[in-house]
């Protein structure tokens, strides 16, 4: 018999609830919740604005319609949610959502309920906390970043098209490693994979979606792989620039210890990890013997746009 794996989600509130019922505060308390300091002081600060045990089974809820939108069974949804039986969490989720939980799957439907606090549950185990409203007015740069990182990885991938596979598997940077984590990226192609995979991933991590598993690393794939995340990416970054959201923040509940991470700061790291690792791959295929590497920054990009216009 499989053992039940650890339930994140609920380790993650009932830390935050028993740290607000003790009324205690500081960096202990927040290890103690899960969170970093900065994000279980605001919780602490907004404060729960809910019954602990009505936030705990709102949470606990609205995870329970995410599963069932993608494909869980009454019964399972039940279990994951604490209730032993499937009667008394029908009758729950009947009230928190205005349908049964055998007919909540029938048409789309969003699985966040009503909440005086802002925060919810985000998929596939975190919490989506609220930011801190901003009353200074700042200059956004996040459409320019997005689109010029766009255009060169494009640009480099077409160029390492021309390469052979020994070429782009040939070690021109041996022991280059941009974080411990990912591990060594000695040559072109893992270079490039890496590019695409953190879009992927973060794209993934933000909109509460399955993280991707295997990945096509042929140039045809990433390619194809890029084309397919790009406009999720984008779409992602335009919602959280209109809405203001940079502020705002999920917390990861599938990490041991589950990680708190503002979707500003996100973006800020996909684009600038992204222009370490370009600026990498622009040495590599120049190394490899590719004539013209794609270099243009952003002034010199948009004034090629400009003058195709």
């Amino acid at each position: 018999m499989k053992p039940v794996p650890p339930d994140r989600l609920r380790d993650v509130v009932d830390a935050v609830l028993e740290a607000l019922d003790d009324g205690l505060d500081g960096p202990a308390v927040a290890a103690r919740a899960m969170l970093s300091p900065f994000h279980f002081h605001r919780l602490v600060r907004a404060g729960i604005g809910e019954a602990p045990a009505a936030f705990r089974r709102r949470l606990v809820l609205e995870r329970a319609a995410w599963r069932l939108g993608r494909g869980a069974t009454v019964l399972e949804a039940a279990h994951e949610a604490g209730y032993d039986a499937v009667e008394a969490f029908s009758r729950a989720f009947a009230r928190a959502h205005g349908v049964p939980p055998s007919r909540f799957a029938d048409e789309p439907r969003e699985f966040r309920l009503a909440a005086p606090n802002a925060i919810h549950f985000h998929p596939p185990g975190g919490l989506l906390l609220p930011g801190q409203p901003r009353s200074d007015a700042t200059m956004d740069l996040s459409d320019r970043l997005v689109e010029h990182d766009h255009w060169h990885t494009v640009r480099l991938l077409e160029q390492a098209a021309q390469l052979s596979d020994e070429a782009l598997d040939r070690p021109v940077k041996p022991g280059h490693v941009i974080h411990a984590f990912e591990g060594p990226e000695p040559d072109v192609r893992t270079m490039l994979d890496r590019v695409v995979f953190t879009k992927e991933v973060w794209t993934a991590a933000i909109g509460g979606r399955e993280f991707p598993g295997e990945r096509d690393r042929s140039i045809a794939g990433q390619q194809a792989r890029l084309a397919a995340v790009q406009p999720q990416f984008a779409a992602i970054v335009r919602r959280i620039r209109d809405r203001n959201e940079w502020d705002d923040a999920f917390v990861d509940a599938l990490c041991t210890p589950p990680v708190s991470f503002t979707f500003g700061s996100v973006i800020a790291h996909i684009v600038t990890v992204n222009v370490v690792r370009r600026q990498a791959i622009v040495e590599g295929l120049r190394a490899l013997g590719v004539e013209d590497v794609e270099i243009r920054d952003p002034i010199e990009w948009e004034r090629l746009l400009a003058s195709r216009s």
